[in-house]
């Protein structure tokens, strides 16, 4: 039986695993084998994954193509992979997120740290890495002016340790980086964070240099995981295959191209030519054929024409078709340039091309929404500890509002409908462009009062001058 042939480790996506947070911080050698677990088998499909997004496609830029030196080798690149993630990570986050909560200080409180930490920037970098990577990390901290912060973490040097429990919990977090120290050596720094302390190894020489211990209050891990699905797949991982195929297609398409240029030119006949003439009539782009003369003195037979392959154009461009749908297919993205896509359409006609979409947006929500609760728990529990306000993070309502094309003439026939129906701040709450309704009520009851003072002042007006 032939041997699977498979683009990543079978242990690319799995959980790293430990009895609990003392068995990886004191046993050094324990935290040594995780470490080199993620560098050997999942930090190599991360970094494929951060390369077909830069445009770097290994499947077209690595290994022989051609088999003759002197043949044309155009490796071409097609970026689905950057199409892709743009496209979803607009569709989740193009619209902000937004964060509610029913309790007015708890409110400003969430309203405080997210413009502290420039959270709708933070947001959109958290989809775009779980797009590429299929995960992402993020840790809170305090920084040197002691203000509460949550920055994103590179997935390729980042990784959690679950326990063994039936639903495994995160006992640690890790984050490994290299520096260079004054002698030009190469440090080793592995920083693990569980739910008390920071514990920062340095390595210097492959020995263990030291150890830092620093006290957190986040009563957790301070390193958040965010999944993307449940296999940790990113979002164009499934149609690398087919983005190779096209990537090669075309190239071929371009080699065909280039190879039919340098034709090789047939001289078929009683001609007589040595290599030093057929030489010169190449470096002066033409050729002039003189047929030697028969025995019965006529002129004999001769035919020029170059040799190269067919080219079957229509097979091809159906083939390259085919495979541009389907990337677009198993990834639920649409082809804007397709005809049948584009065009006036309202939001609620693009929600149906979306379908597939949407489901698929179903589940990141979940799964967002599970890390950004983790995210505000963390912030919590260090603002209960500092301040006498208890916040529950737990009552925070997290909304996403998908990023599609809006009518605003039918937004406001819907809305002019439900005149008399439901509130006034209800209806101004589905007006797409009005993001604070009870400011615009107040916004509508100043112009009326405004308005009943200018009639009340040309009354006056009018009634002293007929006194007069």
């Amino acid at each position: 039986m032939s041997k699977l042939k498979k683009k990543f480790s079978p242990m690319a996506n799995a959980d790293l695993l430990a009895e609990n947070a003392d068995e990886v911080v004191q046993d050094y050698t324990k935290l040594q084998k995780l470490v080199e677990q993620h560098k050997i088998e999942q930090a190599p499909r991360l970094n494929v994954l951060e390369q077909y997004f830069l445009s770097d496609n290994t499947g077209i830029l690595t290994g022989e193509r051609r088999k003759d030196a002197e043949k044309a080798d155009h490796r071409a690149v097609h970026n689905f992979a950057k199409y892709i993630s743009q496209f979803i990570v607009g569709y989740l986050t193009g619209n902000p997120l937004t964060f509610t909560h029913d309790d007015k200080d708890t409110q400003q409180a969430i309203y405080d740290l997210n413009e502290a930490n420039d959270a709708d920037a933070e947001n959109s970098d958290i989809a775009l890495d779980l797009s590429i990577y299929g995960r992402a990390y993020e840790i809170v901290f305090r920084d040197e002016d002691e203000q509460d912060r949550f920055l994103t973490l590179d997935p390729k040097n980042t990784f959690v340790i679950y326990n063994h429990d039936i639903d495994k919990k995160i006992i640690a977090g890790v984050r490994y980086y290299d520096t260079v120290d004054a002698e030009n050596q190469t440090v080793n720094h592995i920083d693990v964070y569980t739910a008390t302390h920071l514990h920062s190894f340095v390595i210097r020489k492959g020995e263990l240099s030291s150890v830092q211990d620093i006290e957190h209050h986040y009563n957790d891990v301070p390193i958040i995981e965010y999944l993307n699905n449940k296999f940790k797949q990113g979002d164009f991982e499934n149609v690398l295959s087919l983005i190779d195929l096209y990537d090669a297609a075309q190239s071929d398409t371009a080699n065909y191209m280039t190879d039919t240029n340098d034709a090789m030119l047939a001289v078929v006949g009683n001609v007589e030519m040595d290599g030093e003439d057929a030489q010169k009539f190449k470096d002066a782009n033409m050729i002039h054929v003189k047929p030697e003369m028969n025995a019965n003195g006529s002129e004999g037979n001769a035919d020029v024409k170059y040799i190269y392959k067919q080219y079957d154009v229509q097979g091809s461009e159906a083939y390259k078709t085919r495979l541009q749908n389907d990337i677009h297919k198993f990834t639920n993205t649409p082809d804007l340039t397709d005809e049948n896509f584009t065009g006036t359409q309202s939001g609620e006609a693009m929600k149906y091309k979306l379908f597939g979409l949407e489901q698929a947006r179903a589940v990141k929500e979940r799964l967002f929404k599970k890390g950004l609760a983790k995210r505000y728990k963390l912030l919590f529990n260090n603002l209960n500890i500092l301040g006498t306000k208890t916040h529950e993070y737990k009552e925070i309502d997290i909304a996403f509002t998908p990023n599609l094309p809006k009518s605003m003439k039918d937004n406001v026939e819907v809305v002019n409908l439900l005149a008399g129906t439901i509130s006034e701040k209800t209806r101004l709450g589905l007006l797409d462009f009005i993001d604070d309704p009870d400011a615009e009520l107040e916004r509508l009851q100043q112009e009326e009062d405004e308005q009943l003072t200018r009639a009340d002042s040309r009354e006056y007006s009018f009634t002293s001058q007929t006194e007069e």
